[in-house]
This record gives C-alpha cells, sequence and structure tokens, in this order.
C-alpha cells in the first residue's frame, strides 16, 4: 500500500516539475513575441495577455500546480519537496533549445547534481503512513515537539515581521526570506492536511463534518497570502537569480524539517537511509545553487562587460588599448 502510494506520489511530483519549468519558457516566449508588437511587460505592458503562447504557459503552471498539490496527498514531504529542483532542469535544458540561452558546462554539470540528488531521495524516501481521517492529523499536529515548532516558527516570523523588517527588510534578503519558508513550512502541513480531507471525502468517509477540516483550509490561506506577500517583497527588491536558490535552500530545509517532526517520516527508517536522503538533499541544493549562478553570470554577461570594469580597470583597460593602437600605426613610427 505504501509503495504504490509513493510511486503515485511521485509520477504526480516528476510531472508537476515538468510542467512548471515547461510553464517558464513558454510564458517567457509569449513575453518576447508580446514586446515584438507592443509595450513591454517590463515596462507595464500588457500586451502579452493576448498571446496563446503566455496562456498556454499559465495553463501549464496551473496543471503543474495541481499535480504538486496532489502529490502531497499520496507521499511524503520529505520525498515531493526536493523534487522542485525538477523544474529548474525542465526550464534550463527547454531554454537552451527554445529560447537560445545557452546552457553552459557548470549548469549541465548542476542539472546531473539534481539528477543524482533526486534519485538517491525516491531509492530511500521512507513510505506514506496511511490516513483515514482528518482527527488522526490533527493528532500529529497537537502532538508537543510539533507543536513546539509551530510556536518557534510563529514567534520567529512575528518577530521579522514586527521588528527586522522595518528596519533591515530592504537590505537583507534573509528577512523576507525567512518568513517565506517558516511560513512555507506550516503550509505544506496544512495543506497536506487539506488534500488527505479531499481524498477520504472523494472514498467516501466526509470530513467536512469536522471542524479540523475548516481549521486547516483557514491555515491555508492565511500562509498562502502571507508568503506571496513577501516572496513578492523579496523579489521586487533583489535580485532573482540570488533569492531564488536561496529560499529553495531554505524553504525546503524546513518543510522536511515539519514534516519528520509531524509525520514521523523518519521513524521506521535506518539510519544508512535517512544519511543517504541527506546525502541526495544536500546533492540537490548543490545542483540548484550551480544552476543558479550559471545563469546569473550569463545574465551578467548579456548587460555587457563594461559593468565589470567601472572605474581605473576601465581606464586601464582604454589607456592600454589607445597605446597598443599608437605604437602599432605609421604614424607614430614617422
Amino acid at each position: 500500500m505504501g509503495i504504490a502510494e509513493n510511486s503515485k506520489g511521485l509520477v504526480l511530483a516528476v510531472a508537476s516539475g515538468v510542467f512548471i519549468g515547461a510553464s517558464f519558457v513558454l510564458k517567457k516566449k509569449g513575453l518576447k513575441q508580446a514586446a515584438t508588437h507592443g509595450t513591454r511587460a517590463g515596462v507595464g505592458g500588457y500586451s502579452y495577455l493576448l498571446q496563446p503562447l503566455w496562456w498556454a504557459g499559465m495553463l501549464t503552471m496551473l496543471i503543474g500546480e495541481v499535480a504538486n498539490f496532489v502529490a502531497y496527498i499520496y507521499a511524503p514531504a520529505l520525498l515531493v519537496t526536493p523534487l522542485g529542483a525538477l523544474s529548474i532542469i525542465v526550464s534550463a535544458v527547454l531554454a537552451h533549445f527554445l529560447l537560445k540561452e545557452k546552457l553552459q558546462k557548470m549548469g549541465i554539470l548542476g542539472c546531473v547534481f539534481c539528477i543524482v540528488g533526486s534519485v538517491l531521495i525516491v531509492i530511500h524516501a521512507p513510505q506514506e503512513h496511511a490516513l483515514n481521517s482528518v482527527q488522526e492529523i490533527w493528532d500529529l499536529a497537537t502532538q508537543p515537539l510539533f507543536l513546539v515548532y509551530v510556536a518557534a516558527a510563529v514567534s520567529v516570523v512575528l518577530a521579522l515581521i514586527l521588528h527586522f523588517e522595518p528596519r533591515y527588510g530592504q537590505t537583507n534578503m534573509l528577512v523576507y526570506l525567512g518568513i517565506c519558508s517558516l511560513i512555507g513550512s506550516l503550509l505544506v502541513m496544512s495543506t497536506k492536511a487539506i488534500g488527505i480531507a479531499i481524498k477520504l471525502t472523494l472514498e467516501g468517509t466526509s470530513q467536512l463534518t469536522y471542524p479540523q477540516t475548516w481549521f486547516f483550509l483557514t491555515v491555508t490561506v492565511i500562509c498562502i497570502i502571507t508568503q506571496l506577500n513577501y516572496l513578492n517583497k523579496a523579489l521586487d527588491t533583489f535580485n532573482t537569480a540570488i533569492v531564488s536558490p536561496v529560499y529553495y535552500v531554505m524553504f525546503t530545509t524546513l518543510t522536511i524539517i515539519a514534516s519528520v517532526i509531524m509525520f514521523k517520516d523518519w521513524s521506521e527508517q535506518s539510519a544508512g537511509s535517512i544519511a543517504s536522503e541527506i546525502c541526495g538533499f544536500v546533492i540537490v541544493l548543490s545542483g540548484t545553487i550551480l544552476l543558479h549562478a550559471t545563469r546569473e553570470q550569463e545574465q551578467s554577461n548579456k548587460q555587457g562587460s563594461l559593468t565589470w570594469y567601472i572605474g581605473e580597470d576601465l581606464v586601464k583597460r582604454i589607456e592600454d588599448g589607445h597605446l597598443n593602437l599608437l605604437h602599432g600605426s605609421d604614424y607614430v613610427e614617422k
């Protein structure tokens, strides 16, 4: 039973990565086409709304997010969450062929890291525990150790929002990303509870009469609104190429910790399997950071090399070039 459930979750998680990764490329291609026929989105234009490719990207992303949501119903977060890195691989590979954004050697190495790490995680992932009601999930959510995690997470989030954001929010991205990651870990737990409630209801055991179902739904809505708010602030304030990998690392790490505490994912596993999962996770994180670092370097190169040589280096290069030109000319020899 557990193996079959994990297999469904694995397939859905992989499908989610493929669809979400493809959606980025489709939307970007649609935005490029829109820019040739109207005002660019970056300067306030909305001509992309008339592009079929952009809408195809939105539809593809919706399918991917739904697949990811359902994957949490069948498989533990320890398996599903790290596989989100597959969307990065798919978008990088498709961008290489469809957008002519060349995938560098280090980027290819990053893809290999993500694949190897994902395989390790899949092989050693724990089996999903069968849950028969929202009441069982509530019992897991109210166990003392998880309540300590929730209390700590909420306390840190409140401290970040009330004290650190007004002072350091615009200069330190860890303030915004800390809020998003902590809230995100709680969001995954409540989302998983809602997903299981929907699954059981569709199977004939209605969970709508349980007040816990509506509590988890309320928590999910609050977490989504909070997370989107501060993630948008982070993306608007800091470089996306830096925000994305740091957020992925923090969010994935905290989600795995929350899942291990609440659902006891490691309770029936050997030390060797746990160590292999951790190694796989570290390899995936390394590959993700490597991929983003490669993209950041490519973006910097596209902006023009002059931005890297402002100051004495630029003057020196101009002077050296000027002197070489003069020394090699007939005018100087005469």
